[in-house]
């Protein structure tokens, strides 16, 4: 390969600029959390989420040619951004800032938020093209940043669950578990419809509880569980 091939421009795709819009919602959600502003934080997080849900698919419908896997490593770069550094900030923003625990016990959950991401992803294009399974092995990475932010969004966050959470999830994210790729169209259909109400500047809320948050939660939860459950029975 020659220097002049080297220019970004003979790499870079649409699906590539729409991973670096998640990036930078990533990004703009770590100022967030730094500056205490928590709900645009966890906005933040979630539009990074959908940024990273369809960049695939515009890859796909682009027949993007992609040999030198390009798009795979600013993918997997941008999710260490959105999913691992973002949510780390925002756990260590929202306890920082509300609670006199033990600050190293937060910090270190916060590293290890990171830590596991990066081990997910790394582990994930290692094995991409090793592997038989078009499942997920270990709990998707957005799913840490969906949990936390719909958590945070519904009204009833609170900061010891939130660091047991991220513990939890992180661990998970690590493990073999097979996790299916969520292909259910009707639900997926209920999940955009009350992700469009929870970023409209009206609230729906229900005896202080943000109820389509609530219900987004529910949903990662059941999706977490469940698979988690099925793996070992």
């Amino acid at each position: 390969m020659k220097i002049e091939d080297t220019k970004i421009k003979n790499f870079i795709a649409i699906s590539d600029i729409i991973s670096l819009l998640n990036m930078t919602c990533g990004f703009f959600s770590v100022l967030s959390s730094i500056n205490h502003n928590f709900e645009l934080a966890a906005l933040l997080m979630i539009f990074a989420i959908m940024f990273d849900s369809v960049d695939g698919w515009v890859a796909r419908k682009t027949n993007r040619q992609d040999t030198l896997g390009f798009g795979k490593n600013i993918d997997s770069l941008s999710d260490v951004i959105s999913f691992g550094l973002a949510p780390a900030v925002f756990v260590y923003s929202t306890i920082n800032t509300t609670s006199a625990i033990i600050q190293p016990i937060v910090i270190l959950i916060s590293l290890f938020i990171v830590i596991c991401g990066v081990l997910r992803l790394t582990r994930y294009n290692v094995i991409a093209d090793l592997i038989e399974t078009k499942d997920f092995i270990g709990f998707p990475i957005p799913g840490i940043a969906f949990i936390l932010s719909t958590y945070y969004l519904s009204g009833l966050y609170d900061i010891h669950i939130s660091l047991l959470l991220s513990l939890i999830v992180s661990l998970i994210m690590i493990s073999t578990v097979i996790y299916p790729k969520f292909d259910n169209v009707p639900i997926l259909a209920i999940s955009v419809i009350l992700i469009v109400l929870l970023i409209l500047p009206f609230k729906i809320v229900l005896l202080g509880i943000n109820i389509p948050a609530l219900l987004l939660l529910l949903f990662c939860l059941y999706y977490l569980i469940i698979n988690l459950i099925k793996n070992y029975v």
